[in-house]
């Protein structure tokens, strides 16, 4: 199985949509996607992400189904903290918090790094177990059963489809955290996704077992290939 994983395009985030910009790095998106043909297209039920998914649904003519979990209201609520001044941020651009996702203390306790006493009262924790449990659920309906080893994953059908979700990136750095098996503070630190970049994994089985491998990550070719603005940094 190959996994295609779409952050929306460039949003206007109040209200929930696509800006000009984004609507055409939808389109970019989706003609790329279109050529290698998706067996099923998912999205996060937010309006940004069913705006990026569309074309490509148009495209092949598909029914986008919507996933609750990925949503990023969820997300936002459980993996922010507040400012000095009020506002909310991502967990891994809070300053006090990037800094303890750094430290060797966080880092010793690996995929359970939320036990760390400096967490107790946030909602990482509660974040982290919901995104994980739904995200074991999906894969378990496409074959793909998580084990008890961080990353790994007991082959339960032979599945060949093309699945492409359309989903934000605050929700994809726990996402792609539990599904590769690496720390979270770790994946934040070291990883990002650009507006209607496209990251892919593979899921192979070698003797009844798969560890998803990427094949690229927050990849913008599309984005070069109609000469459209490319993200410096992304931003959320």
């Amino acid at each position: 199985m190959l996994f295609f994983f779409v952050r929306h395009g460039d949003p206007c985030y109040d209200p929930d949509s696509l800006t000009p910009l984004g609507l055409r790095q939808a389109e970019a998106i989706g003609r790329r996607l279109a050529r290698y043909g998706m067996d099923r297209i998912y999205a996060s039920p937010m309006k940004r992400a069913m705006q990026t998914a569309q074309p490509l649904a148009e495209l092949l003519g598909k029914e986008i189904t919507a996933l609750d979990f990925a949503s990023e209201v969820h997300a936002w609520d459980e993996l922010t903290l507040k400012h000095e001044d009020g506002r909310r941020t991502w967990a891994n651009l809070h300053p006090p918090t990037v800094r303890l996702f750094a430290s060797p203390e966080v880092r010793a306790l690996g995929m359970r790094w939320y036990d760390h006493p400096a967490f107790a009262g946030t909602t990482y924790k509660v974040g982290m177990e919901r995104i994980a449990r739904e995200s074991d659920a999906f894969f378990a309906s496409l074959g793909y059963e998580h084990t008890d080893t961080p990353g790994v994953y007991r082959v339960t059908r032979e599945n060949n489809e093309r699945i492409a979700l359309f989903a934000h990136a605050g929700f994809g750095g726990a996402f792609f955290s539990h599904v590769l098996g690496i720390p979270y503070p770790h994946y934040g630190q070291m990883f990002d996704l650009c507006h209607s970049s496209l990251t892919v994994l593979e899921f192979r089985e070698r003797h009844g077992v798969c560890v998803p491998s990427v094949l690229t990550l927050s990849n913008d070719a599309h984005l070069y290939h109609d000469v459209l603005p490319v993200n410096d940094r992304p931003a959320f």
